[in-house]
């Protein structure tokens, strides 16, 4: 993998990762931009605990675009783009209209391919290795940055989901905080460990997953599977056998083998509702242990956090999407119309021939 770094015209940085070593990268960025402004700004809840990002800016982002004007795709003679160059691999970038900037953050967009009318399940091994790769430098140079505490990689896939820009792309957020989802699981792994005197909480549920009819795929080095109080109709978690806290610390054989079993998953996620349905809307979450201090968890360290993939969808069935109504937007409290063993046997049966 080679990696250069440069500035596009309002000053924001932009990263090329290649698969070739010699690849030159020395285009310009040749539009008239302005300095980049941001209004972000974080406010606690003083009932709930958590943290509301207010963002007014974001208003004016750019919002389905025709393909010809695609911001994500290279830039081609007079059409200029966010990538300055006629071509990449895998291209990071700070967002233009972020959620999250100066004290309040960082947010990136990922650029998976310059094919616009590809999806992460096109790329090969190869490609999808490169985007690990990716993922993995961003979380160590962000992580380094004095108001982030917690780096988060994911991808939403689809209209559905509420994605704007339909070129293959997912999202870095680096928070200034540990964020609510990760503290509840913090929470439970402390009480976990006090209560069996030092168990792991996620080693415990990987080995009771691994015996049940929800298991979806395993290699060798990670394994899948439908959890049983899964939140949503199709939900899959994918663990590496080996726990550890986050991209960083995963060794060569489990980065070998990770585009095999996450291509495949994919791929299955794509004909779960049959041939002639528009491609699965998903998201695609990256869990991993808060770099700041984790004292507020009793006797939790960053190691007894385990570093995993949550991919969900939306939709339920065929022409139906799971809404978030009164139960789950007002009270927090998930119904799921799939059963989760259902969904795991759904997926087992969609495997590549």
């Amino acid at each position: 993998m080679k990696k250069t770094s440069t500035r596009l015209a309002d000053g924001r940085e932009l990263i090329y990762y290649d698969l070739s070593d010699d690849t030159v990268r020395d285009a310009t960025d040749r539009r008239p931009l302005d300095a980049t402004v941001t209004t972000s700004e974080i406010r606690r809840d003083p009932l709930l605990g958590d943290s509301v990002a207010v963002a007014s800016h974001r208003q004016g982002r750019t919002y389905h675009p025709p393909a010809d004007e695609c911001p994500l795709c290279p830039s081609e003679g007079e059409r200029l783009s966010e990538i300055p160059d006629s071509s990449y691999d895998v291209v990071v970038f700070e967002n233009r209209f972020p959620s999250l900037a100066g004290d309040s953050g960082r947010c990136e967009v990922v650029c998976f391919t310059s094919d616009h009318d590809a999806s992460f399940a096109d790329l090969s091994e190869q490609q999808a290795r490169l985007v690990l790769e990716a993922w993995t430098d961003r979380t160590s140079e962000l992580s380094h940055l004095p108001a982030v505490e917690q780096v988060f990689c994911f991808e939403n896939r689809g209209a559905e989901i509420g994605v704007t820009l339909q070129h293959p792309h997912g999202q870095i957020y680096a928070y200034p905080f540990t964020t609510p989802r990760t503290a509840l699981m913090l929470r439970q792994v402390a009480a976990h460990k006090e209560a069996t005197g030092g168990e792991n909480l996620f080693d415990a549920v990987l080995e009771r997953e691994l015996g049940q009819e929800r298991v979806v795929l395993e290699g060798e080095h990670w394994a899948a599977f439908v959890p049983y109080a899964a939140h949503w109709p199709y939900e899959v978690h994918l663990y590496p056998r080996r726990r550890v806290p986050d991209l960083l610390a995963l060794d060569e054989a489990a980065r070998t083998e990770f585009p095999q079993v996450y291509l495949e998953l994919l791929r299955r996620f794509d004909r779960i509702f049959g041939t002639g349905e528009p491609p699965t809307p998903y998201i695609a979450a990256w869990h991993q242990a808060p770099f700041g201090t984790l004292e507020e968890f009793d006797g939790v360290t960053r190691d007894d956090f385990a570093l995993h993939l949550e991919l969900f969808t939306i939709r339920r069935t065929s022409g139906k999407l799971k809404f978030l109504a009164g139960s789950e937007s007002g009270m927090n409290v998930f119904i799921n119309d799939v059963p989760p063993e259902r969904a795991a046997e759904r997926l087992r049966e969609v495997a590549s021939s």
